[in-house]
């Protein structure tokens, strides 16, 4: 299924706010409106978006390469004033891409306002005519009761689950298998994703705090950022909860079953990025990121492109998707086992999201650590990296650290 929507001639501008503009010192968290809001924020830094100039909605194997020629085609049909010319000036795209190649939609949108800043520069996008003067809009505020109940497996049933693919993982079916689960949020009136957004973004500086078609999360793991021919990606598997006291950190470096999750995701990432770069450097050993609830193995592989021209932001996120931190390996082995155990539909949890440029620089994350806003009600996700090693209770308390992210800002 393809659905693109689009205003033409596409006319772009791009201007460099003066510090004398209240808009270029605003928190950008500050500056996003009611509605459906665009957000990639990390460290204050970032992109926040609103308004519709173009919309693709996409589904299937080939989603990526559709939505990478559609872009394509928008930003050569497009004319552009750019003064700044930095990564994320210009035209921007944000998007969000389903975890499975079935009909679960995935979505660009190129919205008709763009404020971005880098390095202590602001600047602001604007698609079509200037926007009408801003109008005051309410304080972004949160839900005042909420409630929780299980998903699609009752804690008993994802322990089992766990235990199954331990046993299969044992019998040399596979290596490795992310299982996830969810849970369900009910509040009293509908939510605004600006709470969230702000929330987040608050909590988790270190993490990139998203917000896309009502999926909103803080992911710390970037799946490739791409500016010019260098390329990163941020590779995260190995978690410990950082409620097990000050030396959790120093126990996840001892952990073996821990430390072999972390080897085969940076593997997966090394062999998609390898024949695309003319060098690429992996670390031997990883990092410790220590987040507000959890502690994770981070290993960032970075390259340089052979062809940066053919190999855009999100080209390269398709190419990627999904990781052995998110699917497990073998890779078609893994997506089996999920089918099997998980009992639902991921939808865009654990997709590639964030956004691409008319140069094709961008970043991409995973959709971690976050939930699909509907209204009053949400759907929140947590998975874990299951292995020989895994013990069910470790696994199920992991994901219980892990919906801490969402549910401390929605309960607030």
């Amino acid at each position: 299924m393809t659905t693109a929507t689009s205003l033409e001639p596409l006319v772009v501008r791009t201007v460099e706010l003066p510090g004398s503009d209240a808009r270029a010192t605003a928190a950008l968290v500050d500056l996003l409106p009611l509605g459906s809001p665009l957000a990639w924020i990390r460290g204050g830094e970032g992109l926040v978006g609103w308004g519709e100039a173009a919309r693709l909605v996409v589904s299937g194997p080939d989603r990526f390469e559709r939505a990478v020629r559609w872009w394509r085609a928008m930003r050569l049909g497009a004319v552009v004033s750019d003064d700044v010319r930095l990564p994320g000036t210009g035209p921007v795209v944000f998007g969000s891409f389903a975890f499975a190649d079935g009909p679960t939609s995935s979505v660009l949108v190129l919205p008709q306002v763009v404020l971005g800043r880098r390095g202590g520069r602001t600047w602001l996008t604007l698609i079509g005519p200037e926007p009408e003067p801003d109008r005051p809009v309410p304080a972004a505020r949160g839900p005042e009761h909420v409630k929780f109940t299980d998903g699609a497996l009752t804690p008993e049933a994802w322990r089992q689950a766990v235990a199954t693919a331990v046993e299969r993982i044992k019998a040399g079916e596979l290596s490795k298998v992310v299982l996830a689960r969810d849970l369900i949020a009910k509040a009293d009136s509908a939510v605004d994703v600006r709470h969230l957004v702000r929330g987040l973004a608050q909590r988790y500086p270190a993490c990139f705090t998203f917000a896309v078609q009502g999926l909103v999360g803080a992911t710390p793991e970037l799946l490739i950022r791409r500016n010019g021919d260098r390329v990163t990606s941020r590779v995260l598997a190995g978690t410990a909860w950082a409620a097990e006291g000050p030396d959790a950190a120093g126990r996840l470096l001892a952990s073996a079953k821990d430390q072999e999750e972390h080897e085969y995701a940076v593997r997966s990432a090394a062999d998609a990025l390898h024949p695309y770069c003319t060098d690429l450097t992996v670390p031997q050993d990883p990092q410790v990121m220590e987040l507000a609830n959890v502690v994770h193995l981070a290993t960032e592989v970075t390259g340089t492109l052979h062809e940066a021209e053919e190999a855009d932001a999100l080209t390269l996120a398709g190419l990627l998707h999904p990781t052995a931190a998110v699917c497990g390996t073998p890779t078609d082995r893994a997506g089996r086992v999920i089918g099997d155990l998980e009992g639902m539909d991921r939808g865009r949890y654990a997709g590639p999201v964030g956004w691409m440029d008319a140069r094709g620089d961008g970043e991409w994350g995973i959709a971690l650590r976050c939930a699909e806003v509907d209204g009053a009600r949400l759907r929140l996700f947590a998975g874990c990296g299951i292995v020989a090693g895994s013990d069910p209770e470790s696994e199920f308390a992991e994901a219980q650290a892990k919906f801490v992210a969402v549910r401390e800002v929605l309960e607030a």
